[in-house]
This record gives structure tokens, sequence and C-alpha cells, in this order.
């Protein structure tokens, strides 16, 4: 048996965990360093991220935007699995498919000196490039596509519908692929021969 005393992880110890982690923190500084922190693993919590973006917490959505930021700067993906991380625990939710949005993004340049600047639903920004590609899945059944952009370390954020459409009215053909042009780097969103007329 551990010395350690068994707890019940709670979205709200959670949380006074990670403001206690970043209180310190100059403005600006940037996200807390989760990838450097071990803690033990201290069970499951019952929070899921929807594929809409909503952060969901023992079945109710979490109305609070600046707690669901909060909650945004410790996750950590290991695998296949997504954990909220402190310097004192480590709690796996659940993830449906990104655990962010891109709900918005800004264009500069044109041609290869194109950049694409996202914004999502917690507030993060990255501009797309060769450390922040854009990827393509095609559902087997239906063929819709399921836009990403790598948002920071191993965490996508699902670029929304809306977006999605405004970036194929800016795509071009590049070496047999319909695409974008971002940072230098050209990412296909479709085979151009699969292009409907």
């Amino acid at each position: 048996m551990s010395d350690h005393p068994i707890t019940t992880p709670s979205a709200d110890g959670i949380a006074a965990s990670a403001q206690a982690a970043t209180k310190g923190a100059k403005k600006g500084r940037g996200l807390p360093p989760v990838h450097d922190w071990n803690p033990p693993f201290c069970g499951d919590l019952d929070m899921r991220i929807a594929r809409d973006g909503t952060w969901f917490y023992q079945g109710t959505p979490i109305g609070r935007h600046g707690l669901v930021r909060l909650f945004s700067t410790i996750l950590r993906r290991d695998g296949d699995d997504y954990f909220l991380v402190t310097p004192v625990e480590k709690v796996g939710i659940t993830v449906e498919d990104a655990p962010f949005v891109a709900v918005d993004f800004d264009v500069t340049g044109e041609g290869e000196d194109q950049r694409i600047s996202f914004h999502t639903n917690v507030d993060d920004s990255v501009t797309a490039g060769p450390d922040a590609p854009i990827r393509v899945t095609r559902d087997a059944e239906t063929g819709e596509p399921s836009p990403y952009v790598l948002v920071r370390h191993n965490l996508e954020a699902l670029i929304d519908r809306k977006s999605f459409y405004r970036l194929v009215d800016i795509a071009t053909h590049h070496d047999g692929w319909f695409g974008l042009w971002s940072q230098g780097a050209f990412f296909g969103l479709i085979p151009s021969d699969e292009l409907p007329d």
C-alpha cells in the first residue's frame, strides 16, 4: 500500500492546482510546461470535450470561459489519451475528436508567401506552417472532410465548417493537389482530380 493518501480527482482540485502552478507566471510568458511535469496518475475525471469544442464536467457544460481556458492550458496528449496535468496530479479526460476548434483565421500575403493564422475556441492562435501543419481526413463512407491544424505539441484543433469553406475559397492547385500555402509549406486538402466539376 502506498504512503500517499488516496484522493478522488475533482475539477475544483485540478483548477486550484493549475492556478497555483501558473500564478507566478508573468503575462505573456506562455503556457505551463506540462510536458516537463511527471506527477502520479490519479484516475479519470468525468470530463469530456465534445466534437464542437464544448467542455463538460459530470455531464454538464462548463459555462465559464476562463475555467475552460485554464483547463486547456494544462491539457496534454500521451499517445491516444488525453490528460489534465499539474505538478502534483495527472487525470484522464475524454476527447471526442480534437481538443480544440479553430473558429476563425486571418490571411496575409499571397501564394507561397501566404500566412494563415488560426484562432481557437480557447484563445490560442497558431500560424499554419511546417511546425503547425494542416491535415484533412475523410469519412470512409460519406467522403466528408474533417480538417485539422496542429496548435501545440500534439494537440490539434478541428477547423470549423465556416472556416473550412473560407479556406477552400483561397485554395489553389499544386503538384496534383488542391490545397493551401502557409509559411512556405503546401498542405493538400484533396487530390485535384477528385474535385467535383
